[in-house]
């Protein structure tokens, strides 16, 4: 089994210098970006949800043996709150369609206003067709229990493992595939602050017994601020080989 560790998006300004060279045009950044990593969480679908021409697009210019994780849109995880997701069930089929082979996993992100309800998770997660992975973020610590991971379990469903200020962090996995969010070390703050060695170091250990357990793992840095998500993944994906 592989780990992919990449960043959760792509296009920042402040990545000039870091990542990519100093004025280059925004349209070109991914064409950068596929060249250090393997993998990226697309989170601009949380605000807007990307045409399925748009899919496609990925899907050709995509070099071989990316993945690319989706954030479901906030319509359906903050508007509906999951309620009656079927018109985005279907959006959603068809933009992985598009995808093709370049697909990785779909983040639910629920928000910390949701609390727990285990049949209206059960019932979006039984809409959602098997040969799609999910991942689903809690920000509410009621859903934070055995049956709830016993839940994910039954339909195939990733945990989304967190590391943050004031996020649990839980190391489960109920998938064939673990899913990691990297938020940030600071303890006031999310996205703030540089991992350090030390704790990349933890983080890689962690990772490598997943791996060698047959588990495919996704870990994306969210700390996107000074670039210390892009120096903090290049780290751990030395360390981690």
């Amino acid at each position: 089994m592989v780990i992919h560790i990449g960043t959760s998006g792509w296009s920042y300004e402040h990545w000039d210098g870091v990542l990519y060279p100093p004025g280059l045009p925004r349209w070109h950044r991914l064409g950068y970006y596929v060249n250090r990593f393997d993998t990226v969480e697309l989170n601009a679908s949380f605000y807007r949800w990307p045409r399925d021409t748009s899919f496609a697009s990925w899907r050709r210019r995509l070099p071989q043996g990316f993945r690319l994780s989706v954030k479901a849109p906030r319509g359906l995880t903050h508007g509906k709150k999951l309620y009656a997701p079927e018109a985005w069930v279907e959006r959603i089929t068809r933009a992985w369609h598009e995808l093709g082979d370049k697909r990785a996993v779909l983040l639910v992100q629920l928000p910390p206003s949701l609390e727990r309800d285990d049949v209206r998770l059960g019932y979006f997660l039984g809409q959602l067709p098997d040969w799609i992975a999910v991942a689903v973020e809690f920000r509410h610590p009621s859903w934070h229990t055995d049956d709830v991971f016993r839940l994910l379990e039954s339909h195939g469903a990733a945990y989304c493992v967190m590391s943050g200020a004031n996020l649990p962090c839980v190391l489960r996995v109920t998938s064939p595939v673990a899913y990691v969010r990297m938020h940030g070390p600071d303890h006031d703050h999310l996205y703030g602050g540089s991992y350090s060695d030390q704790d990349l170091a933890w983080w890689a250990d962690r990772l490598r017994e997943w791996r060698d357990a047959g588990t495919e793992v996704y870990v994306y840095f969210n700390n996107d601020g000074d670039g210390n998500a892009v120096r903090n993944a290049d780290t751990l994906r030395a360390m981690v080989g």
